[in-house]
């Protein structure tokens, strides 16, 4: 029996139709390898009882405590038997109603130990769990039989109403009892021998069965390292090999000509590059001049010149006989791109015209709202290769889009596109029979940990950026609690209008754009975030809390705060020239207002996130995002870096109604202490989860990774990567790793496979 016929079993063959379909609708469990690696979220040690003083209300929970006190109350149909439990921190009622009760009543003494699960009500001002589901540790008779679990490691598993935790450790058993029985055959190991023996590691029977069944605490170590390595050494595999097909397929050698466009550009630059941005630079023109195709990440803080950096590269294709493409997630970000591009090269990108530079091209741009005319230009001047440099949104995916030689696409806010996209446009490079890959660099300002560029974006190579360009202005951020001290909101507007008034401009930002369209879209619907808080028992309502409270207030709107700035009279900025900027607004419009801003014709820009990347006004320095805690960390990071982008120093205003000590408020006040964008995406990540590695979300309930934490195994995954690529380097398909193959099968479903070879 061959391996995928004994761990890719479905479960029913082994739990039974009725466990099988609750596991697969609840808990995302198919087959018997889904199970086995559903791993236990803790251990319950011998005399540890759950704290039932931390439990939340509405939460689903499972506990280990002891029963203190238990009375059947009421009369006939009203019957009802509370047991109240107890672990030394504080105490919990059970309540069971009607003939529920009778079981319970015999089984659930004084001094009987048990495990209870359900979920968490509120009745009367007390936490109780209405019928739960439980499991006695001991069974009646005697002290001696009470303890007979002690000393064991209880696993715990992560469960839902349908399936309590003993139920789970009871189907786990099933499946260990059976593999056990067989002597685990055809069940074979994915890490290589030798891998195993050089790092001490287990094998994968004796991980699981440890991981499952620990008896000690050097058991769930040993397990848990083994189980780690899985996962970060098959993923690693997975990459390495798509780095290793990605270097055999062609490309044509993109190699820029000393005298040239690329040579005029940085002649006229006013300043000198950084010596990231050089270094960066000549790491990606090394990449170009190969006859495969460039796979480059380029990340860096908020500000370090990445523009620039591909703009470099984008020259050097157009100088080397190509055309370079830039694919921007919105338009705002597109038109900013092209408006900066052409700036910066002046008559390098007026190619044809009267006053073009004698090495120029033109620079073209295409959008979904590109009108007729200048969308008929764009396209002839692409096919026949007279425009060099187009930057566009979705809309150059089009089949309507030629090239007459795509060499580099760049990417920019990648995070914003399906691969699918990206790998359209990558395709337009292919002409006829003549099958060659346009070189890729991607862009992101979101600066990413290491661990998380090893593996979301394994199969690219990586350049940094963390120098800001010499003139670049500190950034003060403070949080401005305007529930706790609305006199600090007043002081705000207050340093805005100072700001406006000495010449300068400022941001303010709204999660929301507060239309009508809007409202009709969300119409009885939950908020963003949505209220907390829940009923109990009998409708009884938990005492909200102030965060609650907050988070029930629907998020605040561009057009209702713009008005109340400005519109009416003693507005807080009243006499400065106020204007809006959201996604609903027609094109010409948006790009309208960004040129009235970046003129300084506009005092103040409110706004929604289409800002956060990619706009450059130097002159701006004060950034408020209205309910900040609606946003994630680095995206306030980003928002943040709209400002300090000129000699004047910036001014960044988090204002909020959390309460001091909340989740939310904490996570604005590591915004507000530091400017370091590498630290704050450490601490994203660590709030978020880290989804699934091979999938799009940016984060989510399930993933590959069940044992391995991004943030926190970094050694595990730089060894595995290593590892993974001298296995690749001489044995690409894995003819000798027919047990890895397979490993590689089973986390490689069709859509994950499907990422990986568009990436």
């Amino acid at each position: 029996m061959d391996r995928v016929s004994v761990l890719e079993e479905p479960l029913k063959t082994t739990v039974g139709d009725r466990t099988a379909k609750a596991m697969a609708e609840h808990l995302d469990l198919h087959t018997v390898a889904d199970l086995l690696h559903h791993y236990p979220r803790r251990y319950a040690e011998r005399g540890e009882l759950t704290r039932l003083a931390d439990l939340e209300v509405d939460e689903h929970v499972t506990v280990v405590a002891q029963v203190e006190k238990a009375a059947m109350l009421g009369t006939g149909r009203g019957r009802r038997l509370e047991v109240v439990i107890t672990d030394g921190s504080g105490r919990l009622t059970l309540v069971f109603f009607g003939r529920g009760a009778y079981h319970p009543q015999k089984e659930l003494l004084p001094g009987r130990r048990a495990l209870f699960a359900g979920k968490v009500t509120v009745f009367n001002r007390k936490r109780q769990l209405a019928h739960p589901d439980y499991k006695p540790l001991s069974p009646a008779g005697g002290d001696a039989e009470a303890d007979e679990w002690a000393g064991k490691l209880l696993p715990l598993y992560p469960a839902c109403r349908q399936l309590a935790s003993w139920q789970l450790q009871q189907a786990v058993d099933t499946v260990l009892d059976g593999l056990e029985a067989t002597a685990w055959e055809g069940v074979a190991d994915p890490l290589p021998e030798a891998l195993r023996a050089e790092r001490g590691l287990v094998p994968l029977r004796e991980a699981l069965l440890k991981v499952h069944r620990p008896r000690t605490k050097a058991d769930l170590w040993a397990a848990r390292e083994r189980l780690k390595w899985d996962e970060a050494f098959v993923l690693q595999v997975a990459l390495a090999r798509r780095r290793h097909a990605d270097g055999q397929l062609p490309a044509v050698p993109r190699v820029a000509p000393a005298e040239g466009l690329l040579a005029d550009f940085d002649a006229r630059l006013p300043f000198t590059l950084t010596e990231g941005q050089q270094r960066v630079s000549a790491d990606i023109f090394a990449d170009l001049a190969t006859d495969h195709p460039m796979h480059r990440l380029l990340q860096g803080e908020v500000g370090s010149g990445k523009t620039l950096v591909a703009l470099r590269a984008m020259l050097a294709v157009v100088d080397a006989g190509g055309q370079a493409a830039m694919l921007a997630p919105t338009e705002v970000l597109a038109q900013q791109h092209h408006r900066s591009i052409t700036e910066m090269m002046g008559e390098l990108a007026e190619a044809g015209l009267l006053g073009g530079a004698e090495h120029g091209t033109k620079v073209v741009l295409l959008t979904g709202s590109s009108g007729a005319a200048a969308r008929r230009g764009a396209l002839l001047d692409l096919a026949t290769g007279e425009a060099g440099i187009v930057v566009g949104t979705h809309a150059l995916i089009e089949d309507k889009v030629q090239f007459h030689d795509l060499g580099l696409v760049v990417v920019d806010e990648q995070h914003r596109f399906g691969v699918e996209q990206r790998d359209a446009l990558r395709a337009k490079g292919n002409r006829g029979d003549d099958k060659r890959t346009p070189h890729l660099l991607v862009m992101t300002a979101t600066p990413i940990p290491r661990t998380v560029a090893m593996t979301v974006f394994g199969d690219l190579e990586t350049s940094v950026l963390d120098q800001l360009p010499a003139g670049r202005s500190p950034i003060a951020s403070h949080v401005v609690p305007a529930a706790d001290k609305p006199h600090f909101l007043s002081r705000a507007w207050e340093r805005v209008r100072e700001e406006a008034e000495g010449g300068h401009q400022a941001y303010v930002v709204c999660p929301r754009i507060g239309d009508s369209a809007e409202e009709a879209e969300t119409k009885g619907g939950k908020d963003a975030k949505g209220a907390k808080g829940g009923k109990g028992a009998k409708g009884a309502k938990a005492a909200p809390s102030p965060e609650d409270e907050a988070e029930k207030r629907p998020p605040l709107a561009v057009l209702d705060v713009a008005a109340q700035l400005s519109a009416a009279p003693g507005a807080p900025l009243a006499g400065l020239k106020v204007e809006v900027l959201h996604g609903r607004m027609q094109p010409d419009a948006k790009d309208a207002v960004m040129r009235r801003f970046a003129a300084g014709e506009v005092d103040v820009l409110v706004a929604t996130t289409v800002i956060e990347v990619g706009v450059n006004v130097p002159n701006a320095t004060v950034m408020v995002i209205m309910d900040a805690d609606r946003f994630g960390v680095s995206q306030l990071h980003q928002l943040r870096g709209r400002v300090g982008r000129g000699s004047a120093a910036g001014l960044c205003l988090l204002v909020s109604e959390m309460p001091e000590g909340t989740p939310a408020r904490t996570r604005l006040d590591a915004v507000a202490a530091t400017q370091d964008g590498f630290r704050l995406s450490r601490i994203d990540l660590e709030q978020r989860r880290e989804g699934d590695v091979l999938g799009q979300a940016q984060s989510g309930a399930r993933s590959s990774l069940k044992m391995l934490a991004v943030i926190d195994d970094e050694d595990v995954i730089a060894e595995a990567r290593d590892a993974a690529a001298e296995i690749v380097a001489q044995d690409p398909e894995l003819a000798a790793y027919p047990e890895l193959r397979g490993a590689l099968a089973s986390l490689l479903d069709e859509e994950r496979e499907q990422f990986l070879d568009k990436g």
